[in-house]
């Protein structure tokens, strides 16, 4: 059977970016079986340019959402993802790949990432390092290996249909790749395909907003309160330095005294706070 690969991208005012995202995939050795673009609401020109390309491709499809007025962190991108993902017409698909519109990479990335997984049984998710252009040359945005970036997710069907999907809450790119490792297989970013990200994570809001998404998201997926007082420490090093930390603890200890909900699923809770208390006592963990 022929492998075929999908591609979904939530869009919302990516006029400035959109057109580099969509040439890159354009160009690609093996190209998609069918890419949905799902404009979630934006007012400027990323609908206009989508269409012209769809009109051009056929395997590329403009869906519009109504402008609710706002961006929704988190949540949002993922109910525009499954609007796209239920508008599919490729049912037959191998793999799925959740894509960001602010991306570059070369012809051969989808094809260097289907050969892994051709030789990779167990790798479920996988994707490229994210670089920024950053004084001239290329910077590298650090991660655990086993993460990979909401921007460039690359899901086998199998894994996917294993864990479930995602979840639509903060902390979904975390959630999905925690419960994969869980079940058994194996997620990975390469860096040796590199992918450009023409805006840092996190930047579409200000950096307090986006660090109190992200210890939201931390609470969500259910990080251990140790683990988390460590990575707020350490986030003191780095810019800016007490307004990120701070940020982060408020997301986390905000909604961890609210009781907020968190993923439904309390054995992968436990899998993920042992795989972090392992990271801080020196053991082998996926978190490295």
């Amino acid at each position: 059977m022929k492998t075929r690969y999908v591609i979904i991208t939530p869009v919302r005012d990516e006029e400035q970016y959109v057109e580099s995202t969509i040439a890159s995939v354009a160009a690609q050795n093996v190209l998609p079986a069918e890419w949905v673009i799902v404009d979630d609401g934006s007012s400027d020109r990323t609908a206009e340019i989508v269409e012209r390309h769809a009109q051009q491709n056929s395997w590329i499809r403009l869906l519009r959402r109504e402008n609710r007025g706002f961006r929704k962190s988190g949540a949002g991108v993922v109910e525009a993802f499954y609007d796209g993902y239920d508008a599919l017409e490729c049912k037959d698909w191998n793999f799925l790949v959740k894509l960001d519109a602010d991306l570059k990479f070369p012809p051969d990335y989808f094809a260097n990432l289907l050969d892994r997984f051709q030789t990779q049984s167990t790798l479920g998710i996988a994707g490229g390092d994210l670089f920024h252009h950053v004084d001239g040359g290329l910077q590298l945005e650090k991660c655990p290996r086993f993460h990979v970036r909401g921007a460039t997710k690359f899901y086998r069907r199998e894994c996917w249909e294993a864990i479930g999907g995602l979840v639509t809450q903060p902390g979904w790119d975390i959630v999905d790749e925690t419960k994969a490792n869980m079940l058994g297989w194996k997620t990975e970013s390469f860096p040796d395909l590199r992918v450009i990200h023409h805006r840092f994570t996190g930047t579409a809001e200000s950096k307090w907003k986006d660090q109190v998404k992200n210890g939201r998201a931390y609470y969500v997926a259910g990080y251990h309160p140790l683990f988390m007082a460590a990575k707020c420490v350490l986030r003191l090093v780095r810019r800016p330095y007490l307004t990120g930390a701070l940020g982060m603890a408020y997301g986390f200890v905000s909604n961890y005294l609210k009781h907020a909900p968190q993923v439904g699923d309390r054995a992968l809770i436990q899998y993920v706070r042992r795989q972090q208390l392992r990271r801080l006592w020196g053991a082998e963990t996926i978190w490295k």
